[in-house]
């Protein structure tokens, strides 16, 4: 089984959260990996050595600062509340079609897979929880690591492995 219901899932709340409604469309695209599948793609796309993303070193390409071009600021785009776009820099960096596939990963078994339109309107509510998490495309290189200080790294990952 690669995925569990939403409803199973132990940040769900994030996804329905009246500050922030995702609408029942965008909600069927949001699939949170089970913990074996999230554990396995993470070794694929992430790295072996850490389970965590404050505990990437050599051999991980997050680690790379050769990955990351630039920085933005994502926290004062998610304060406000008269836009939901990502910052600038984040959509000239991806500009990938909305139906790609998506991995937003918080840490080795904790994953969702959806789709970069989904995630375009709902970034807010996947940024509930803001610990480092790792956006990539299950195909392209392109890549965005969310910081705690509000910042995201964006850059472009070590060449892609096919998925299994």
């Amino acid at each position: 089984m690669n995925y569990i219901e939403l409803e199973s899932y132990s940040r769900k709340w994030i996804f329905n959260h009246k500050s922030l409604p995702v609408s029942s469309d965008d909600l069927i695209n949001i699939k949170p990996f089970s913990k074996a599948r999230a554990g396995q793609l993470w070794s694929q796309l992430i790295s072996s050595q850490c389970n965590f993303t404050d505990q990437f070193g050599k051999g991980d390409w997050p680690h790379d600062q050769n990955t990351w071009s630039q920085e933005a600021d994502w926290q004062q785009a998610w304060d406000n509340d008269d836009n939901n776009d990502l910052p600038e820099e984040v959509l000239a960096h991806l500009t990938w079609d909305d139906n790609s596939k998506v991995y937003f990963c918080y840490e080795r078994f904790n994953m969702i897979e959806t789709n970069w339109g989904t995630f375009k309107r709902n970034w807010k509510n996947f940024l509930f929880y803001d610990d480092g998490a790792i956006l990539i495309s299950a195909k392209r290189k392109e890549a965005l690591s969310f910081q705690q200080d509000g910042t995201v790294l964006i850059g472009t990952r070590a060449p892609v492995s096919p998925v299994k």
